[in-house]
């Protein structure tokens, strides 16, 4: 028996068979694990600086556009549509070059009649040179902006055929009467003859129709189409570059026009304008391109049918004034004829969007990422379990000394 006033005095408790003393394993807490940023996956990139390209079968925007600022895509920079530019002019340098020596080598058309528009071989020389334009504005688009030709035609991404007709029957109300006064009216200056059709008006009536509704789909793609999406996407505000891009393109096809005087190249400018701003209507170059198909068709084929002196060329200066201001009647009707038909044609007027930026990218300023980190709270420590009591050293020393 030990004394009752006896302490122990030598080393320190441990557990049993000399083991230290121990701790049971669930009251220890586990470590939660490290709690990262929730961050969206990464989206792909381009090779070019590493700009977001758009995943297959997914628009190209993440916000809807109207259509003179399809150009700003996901991947939108600023140099795109200046290397789609060059990329236009020099292509279609050579290929109209190539047209027009291919035809004047194979005699489709003697020089001297180059000048001769009613000619059914000068006409489709003429178109056929224009038309080249639509497939390069579409390589355009490909190979610039990685996008697909379709842009060029409206927010769809596709010609809308189903717009063609209904803005055709109100074309032929409206320009194609004023067009038909033009020719009136030139008959009507004093010293005017006719000689009946020119001749071959039959075939010039196949390559009017068959071919002119090309050529004028051709300037609308470029005027109205890549010229007019390019400035637009330069500017700053969507407002604002449809205004500046409706008046230098409006400002550019006149001149391209060769207009022999200022009534002239302000009767083509008012056109410039109205395409531009059926376009805007709309959505896409249907209205425009038939604004413009039935007013060179009407043109052609009554200026081929009363022959002599009318030609294609605007009215004498006598009635120019008149002209212009005729003009400005008929195409403010078409105009008005094309907004009214939007409540019944619902053409579609943005394009179509998914948002790929992350739910807080629509507000990041510049130079932010496209998300936004979550910091989530650590899960809370697990309680300890029914065997968490442990015992004194001193208790379990004095047992195991009892013992």
């Amino acid at each position: 028996m030990r004394d009752p006033g006896w302490s122990y005095t030598g080393p320190p408790a441990t557990g049993p068979w000399g083991a230290e003393p121990q701790v049971p394993r669930s009251w220890v807490p586990v470590p939660a694990p490290p709690v990262r940023p929730a961050q969206r996956a990464p989206q792909p990139s381009s090779p070019v600086r590493g700009r977001p390209v758009t995943p297959p079968g997914l628009p190209p925007f993440d916000t809807p556009q109207p259509y003179a600022r399809l150009m700003r895509a996901r991947d939108w920079a600023w140099w795109r549509p200046l290397l789609g530019l060059l990329m236009f002019v020099v292509l279609y340098a050579v290929a109209s070059v190539v047209v027009v020596v291919a035809a004047l080598l194979t005699g489709l058309v003697p020089v001297a009649d180059l000048l001769e528009l009613t000619d059914p071989g000068v006409l489709l020389l003429t178109n056929l040179s224009l038309v080249v334009a639509i497939p390069i504005v579409w390589a355009a688009w490909a190979v610039a902006h990685g996008s697909g030709r379709g842009w060029s035609s409206s927010v769809t991404k596709a010609l809308r055929r189903r717009l063609l007709l209904p803005f055709t029957w109100r074309a032929l109300a409206t320009i194609g009467v004023g067009a038909a006064v033009t020719i009136g009216l030139t008959l009507l200056e004093p010293g005017t003859t006719t000689t009946g059709p020119v001749p071959g008006y039959g075939w010039l009536l196949v390559v009017v129709l068959l071919t002119t509704p090309l050529q004028s789909a051709a300037e609308e793609y470029v005027f109205r189409g890549y010229l007019s999406q390019t400035i637009a996407a330069w500017c700053r505000t969507e407002r604002t570059g449809a205004v500046v891009a409706a008046v230098l393109t409006a400002a550019l096809f006149s001149a391209a026009h060769a207009p022999p005087d200022v009534l002239t190249f302000a009767d083509r400018f008012v056109f410039g304008l109205a395409a531009s701003w059926v376009t805007r209507l709309t959505g896409g170059l249907e209205a425009a391109i038939v604004l413009h198909a039935v007013n060179n068709v009407v043109v052609f084929v009554l200026a081929g049918a009363v022959g002599g002196g009318v030609t294609t060329a605007m009215p004498p200066v006598g009635v120019f004034l008149l002209v212009v201001l005729l003009d400005v009647v008929f195409m403010g009707a078409y105009v008005a004829l094309v907004a009214a038909a939007r409540r019944t044609l619902a053409p579609e007027l943005v394009s179509p969007a998914v948002d790929l930026r992350g739910a807080a990218g629509a507000d990041r300023q510049p130079g932010q990422p496209g998300w936004q980190p979550t910091w989530v709270p650590a899960p809370p420590l697990p309680p300890p379990g029914p065997s968490a009591t442990v015992p004194e050293p001193d208790a379990r020393w004095s047992r195991q000394g009892g013992a």
